[in-house]
């Protein structure tokens, strides 16, 4: 199952999707490896040569924003904190901001420089400030790699830069690198810095433009991240949403810049083409189903999963939902209890059936409880 997709894919789509699948075979002709998913539900869409461990090189930095973004989540740093630049970050070599041995910057500009600019130094800087110095953060990068199902990855640092002998062992695949950016997209924040074009840090005094021209060039990009080594050849991982939804289109070991663009930018206009979402929720407001026995006379059902659902655009025009539902329960009625069904149709096809479930538990009225009860009724009446 993992081989195929990311989590979150209910298998039932397999189906609608396959036909559209097939037509994908000449899509990213430039790009020895590449993958194409969608977001939310993380369907793989497209893939070819998407496990061949491969040098990432920049775009390892996928992770290591991810780590960031998680630490600052979790408290462990702080948007405000500013970060000092080692020797060891000031060595640097590659894409830089030249940072100077004691030099500080704001996390902000930190992290600015890194996804705008792909800047190394400022990298292996938050690296140090998250977790005191690179080699323990690149443990942690391979830790939270092996938490995400990422089994074609072993990270030596946290640039991807192939300046030493270690750096031989430095390899993913465009289908690990799809699980780490669907992942780090979770986080909205990133958004505000991958989609900059142009800025600057310094207080103005060094610029930065965006190494992903994607941004300028491709309605909707949302990021993600560039990677050019002479050994990994021209990579990137580019995501774009129009009109809900977001696509992940990765690219490896391209001979040329404009061809790993090429070759993305064909992989999102199948997806924006072809693909659409459908959301599982009834038009009208789900009724609350009758409790006999029970301590409250009545529960409210809803959708046990509300995740929208993925299909080829024929499929969600097309698509309606019929409800199935209980009229009466007995009690005791458990919290998350089956009480129906919503099932997503497209003509024919069944897209989804999703379980209706009770929202909260409803205890069962005791002797004592429903002797009172028809006693009270009794005075009433």
């Amino acid at each position: 199952m993992k081989r195929r997709l990311l989590c979150g894919l209910l298998a039932v789509l397999l189906l609608p999707l396959a036909a559209v699948s097939v037509r994908a075979a000449d899509l990213a002709e430039t790009a020895p490896s590449a993958i194409l998913i969608e977001q939310s539900t993380g369907t793989v869409l497209f893939e070819k040569n998407d496990h061949e461990k491969l040098a990432p090189a920049s775009v390892t930095k996928v992770m290591t924003l991810l780590l960031v973004m998680e630490a600052l989540d979790e408290g462990r740093i702080g948007w405000d904190d500013t970060v000092t630049a080692s020797e060891a970050a000031a060595a640097k070599g590659g894409s830089q901001i030249y940072l100077e041995v004691g030099e500080q910057l704001s996390l902000r500009e930190m992290l600015k420089a890194v996804v705008v600019s792909s800047a190394n130094d400022c990298a292996c800087a938050l690296a140090e400030h998250v977790a005191g110095s690179e080699e323990a953060f690149v443990a942690r990068m391979n830790e939270r790699a092996a938490e995400l199902g990422m089994e074609d990855t072993h990270f030596v640092n946290c640039t991807g830069l192939d300046d030493g002998e270690a750096a031989k062992e430095h390899r993913t695949s465009a289908y690990d690198i799809a699980l780490m950016s669907r992942e780090l997209l979770k986080h909205d924040e990133i958004r505000e810095y991958t989609t900059i074009w142009m800025d600057s840090v310094r207080d103005g005094q060094f610029g930065l433009s965006n190494t992903n021209k994607l941004v300028r060039f491709y309605q909707g990009t949302t990021g993600l991240k560039t990677g050019f080594t002479s050994g990994a050849g021209y990579c990137l991982s580019a995501s774009a949403e129009r009109d809900g939804i977001e696509f992940i289109a990765v690219v490896m070991a391209c001979k040329t810049s404009d061809e790993r663009f090429t070759a993305a930018k064909s992989l999102l206009d199948y997806g924006f083409a072809n693909y659409a979402l459908v959301s599982p929720e009834p038009a009208e407001p789900l009724p609350p189903v009758a409790v006999r026995l029970g301590t409250v006379s009545q529960v409210q059902a809803r959708l046990a999963e509300a995740e929208p659902l993925l299909a080829g655009k024929s499929a969600a025009a097309k698509a309606e939902r019929v409800v199935e539902l209980a009229e009466s329960v007995e009690a005791p009625v458990e919290a998350g209890q089956k009480l129906g069904t919503v099932t997503v149709r497209a003509g024919e096809t069944v897209l989804a059936e999703i379980p209706l479930v009770a929202e909260e538990a409803v205890a069962r009225l005791t002797w004592w409880d429903a002797a009172r009860l028809i006693l009270r009724r009794a005075c009433l009446g």
